[in-house]
């Protein structure tokens, strides 16, 4: 039974995805104005077609719920590095329902 208890709460922590409810990840709120940079940014993001950790709507303003990203060039609230692999979380576009 120990065992089972052990194993159930491990796989939850696993599953669970790195976001938390909240729509944050290390402190920093998963929405806003966001900066694509090459080198050393606040998130290395996959992007996926399916099953992601994050589902992100691009909008041109009103970047305020879990999920809305506006792309900026100066003042992001976060910034991310797209990469292929070894990242924090993966996310997919989509043109409505974002959120965790």
């Amino acid at each position: 039974m120990k065992r089972v208890l052990i194993f159930l709460l491990f796989g939850t922590v696993i599953f669970s995805g790195s976001i938390g409810g909240d729509c944050t990840l290390n402190g920093k709120r998963l929405y806003g104005k966001v900066k694509v940079v090459s080198s050393m940014a606040d998130f290395r993001v996959e992007v996926v077609n399916s099953i992601p950790d994050l589902k992100v709507e691009k909008v041109n303003m009103f970047a305020d719920s879990c999920g809305k990203w506006e792309f900026v060039d100066v003042f992001p609230d976060f910034t991310v590095e797209f990469v292929n692999s070894g990242s924090d979380f993966s996310i997919e576009f989509v043109n409505m329902f974002p959120g965790v």
